[in-house]
Order: structure tokens, then C-alpha cells, then sequence
């Protein structure tokens, strides 16, 4: 437990200690992570196989057909 403590130690303090930009760059990077994994896949990747088929079974059946035959 003692490791724990100090490697968060080590990275609270570090974060506390940046200086404006870094705290900047580091709401700019989260930013983006938020839009590249909520917002586009809202938008661009639909639920296909949730809204077609009713059970797991059917689901892994429609991929494996669509994967072995082209």
C-alpha cells in the first residue's frame, strides 16, 4: 500500500505543480479524447446489430457470415 500512495503522491504533485500551459494542454487532450470516443460514436457508428437482431446468437451468426463470405 505504501507504493500506491506514493506513486499517486507522485502524480497529484506533478499535476499540481504544471504550469498554465500544461494545464492547458492537458484540457485540450481530454477534450479530444471525449469527442473521439462519445461524440463521433453517437454520430457515426450506428447500432446496427443491437437494432436487427434480438439475441447474441443471431448477432455472432450474422457476423461470422458476413466475415467467411465476402
Amino acid at each position: 500500500m505504501n507504493k500506491l500512495n506514493k506513486i499517486v503522491d507522485f502524480y497529484v504533485t506533478g499535476f499540481r505543480n504544471l504550469p498554465p500551459w500544461g494545464r492547458a494542454l492537458w484540457a485540450i487532450i481530454l477534450i479530444k479524447l471525449f469527442i473521439m470516443f462519445v461524440v463521433l460514436r453517437l454520430f457515426f457508428f450506428p447500432r446496427q446489430l443491437q437494432d436487427n437482431f434480438n439475441t447474441d446468437e443471431e448477432r455472432a451468426q450474422h457476423v461470422i457470415e458476413n466475415i467467411t463470405n465476402p
